[in-house]
C-alpha cells in the first residue's frame, strides 16, 4: 500500500484524478472552457425574386430560398433568438447575368432591396452581404473572364463598386468571397472615399477550392460554367498560405477574417486566429450542413448533438464568429438549455 509520503510525491495518479471535475452536471458546467452564444452565429440567407415563396433546396434539407416578404419575417425571428447578424446571398435570374457584373451594381437589384428589407424589418441586425461576381456572372466565376482567364484587377474594381452599392443600401459589413489579390485595399479605399468609414469588411481570406460547396452552388445556380476556381481559391493542402493571406487582408483593412470551409480546416482557423489581431469567423458550409442532415436522416447520429459538437469545435479552434445554416436551430437549443 502506498504511504502518504509516496502519494504526495508521485505528482500523478491517484493524487491527480481528471474525473473529479466530471463527476456531476454542475461540476461539468462549472468547469466548461468554451461556450456558445447565439450572438456569435451569422445566419446565411438565400433571397429570390417573387412573393410569398419559400423555395426548398433539395441538397440542403430544411433550408430555403425566400422572397423579400418572407425574409422580413425570418429576420425578426432570428433576432428574437439572439442572433445578431445575417449574411445575404441572392439568386440572380439568368437573363440578368453577364461578364461584367452589371446587375451587381443596380441600386434596385435584389441584393440592394434585400438589405433595405432587413434594415426596415429589424434595424438592430448587423447586415452582411456577399461580394462576389459568381451569382451575377454568365460564366459562374467570381471575376471577369477574358480568354478563359479570371482577371484580377478589373474584378477588384467592380467588387469595390459593388461594396459601395451595398453600403448605400444600408449594409453594415461587406463580405468579399472572391479571393482576388488586393481587393480588400481597393474596397476599403472606395468605401472611405464615399464616406462609408464605418462599413466593415469581412474578408474571406482563406477560401479554399473545396468540394463542400456543392449544395450552395445548387441554391444559387452559381457553379462555374467552365473549369474550376483553383486559380483564385486556395489549395486545400496549404496552411501557411492561408496565414499569409489573412495577414495581408488585415493590413489592407479587413475588420474580420473568414476561413472557409470549416470542419476540414479547423487547423487553419487556429493558425489564423493566433496570427491576426481582428476577429476570426469560420463558415460551416453547405456540404457540412448536408452531411449532418443526411446522417441524421439515416439514423446514424443525433442531429442536435452533432450540431452543437460541431459548433463548439469551431469555437474551440479559435473562431469568434460562426456562419452556419444551423444558426437558428443552435440558438433555440442554447435558449432551451438555459431555461
Amino acid at each position: 500500500m502506498s504511504t502518504k509520503a509516496d502519494l504526495t510525491s508521485s505528482g500523478g495518479f491517484p493524487i491527480i484524478r481528471g474525473r473529479r471535475l466530471r463527476v456531476s452536471p454542475a461540476m461539468r458546467e462549472m468547469t466548461t472552457e468554451h461556450r456558445l452564444h447565439p450572438s456569435m452565429f451569422i445566419a446565411p440567407l438565400f433571397v429570390i425574386e417573387g412573393k410569398n415563396t419559400k423555395s426548398p433546396i433539395p441538397s440542403m434539407p430544411g433550408y430555403f430560398r425566400v422572397t423579400l416578404d418572407i425574409l422580413k419575417k425570418e429576420v425578426k425571428e432570428l433576432y428574437k433568438l439572439g442572433i445578431c447578424s445575417v449574411l445575404l446571398f441572392v439568386k440572380v435570374p439568368d437573363e440578368l447575368k453577364d461578364n461584367s457584373g452589371t446587375e451587381a451594381l443596380n441600386p434596385d437589384g435584389l441584393m440592394q432591396r434585400a438589405v433595405k428589407t432587413v434594415k426596415e424589418a429589424q434595424p438592430e441586425l448587423v447586415v452582411m452581404t456577399d461580394v462576389a461576381l459568381d451569382p451575377y456572372s454568365s460564366y459562374g466565376h467570381d471575376g471577369i473572364v477574358e480568354n478563359s482567364i479570371i482577371l484580377n484587377d478589373p474584378t477588384s474594381e467592380v467588387l469595390a463598386k459593388m461594396s459601395v452599392s451595398h453600403a448605400q443600401a444600408g449594409a453594415d459589413v461587406v463580405a468579399p468571397s472572391d479571393m482576388m489579390d488586393g481587393r480588400i485595399l481597393t474596397i476599403r479605399q472606395s468605401l472611405e472615399s464615399e464616406g462609408f468609414v464605418d462599413t466593415g469588411i469581412m474578408s474571406y481570406s482563406a477560401n479554399y477550392a473545396s468540394c463542400f460547396y456543392g449544395p450552395f452552388r445548387d441554391a444559387l445556380d452559381s457553379a462555374p460554367g467552365f473549369g474550376d476556381k483553383k486559380t483564385y481559391q486556395m489549395n486545400p493542402a496549404n496552411i501557411q498560405e492561408a496565414v499569409r493571406e489573412a495577414q495581408l487582408d488585415e493590413q489592407e483593412g479587413a475588420d474580420i477574417i473568414m476561413v472557409k470551409p470549416g470542419l476540414p480546416y479547423l487547423d487553419v482557423v487556429r493558425a489564423v486566429s493566433e496570427t491576426v489581431n481582428v476577429p476570426v469567423s469560420a463558415y460551416h458550409v453547405s456540404g457540412e450542413y448536408a452531411m449532418i442532415k443526411a446522417a441524421a436522416e439515416k439514423g446514424w447520429l443525433d442531429e442536435q448533438q452533432a450540431i452543437m459538437e460541431t459548433l463548439i469545435g469551431f469555437k474551440r479552434a479559435g473562431a469568434g464568429l460562426i456562419a452556419t445554416y444551423f444558426a437558428a436551430d443552435a440558438a433555440r437549443m442554447i435558449k432551451e438549455s438555459l431555461s
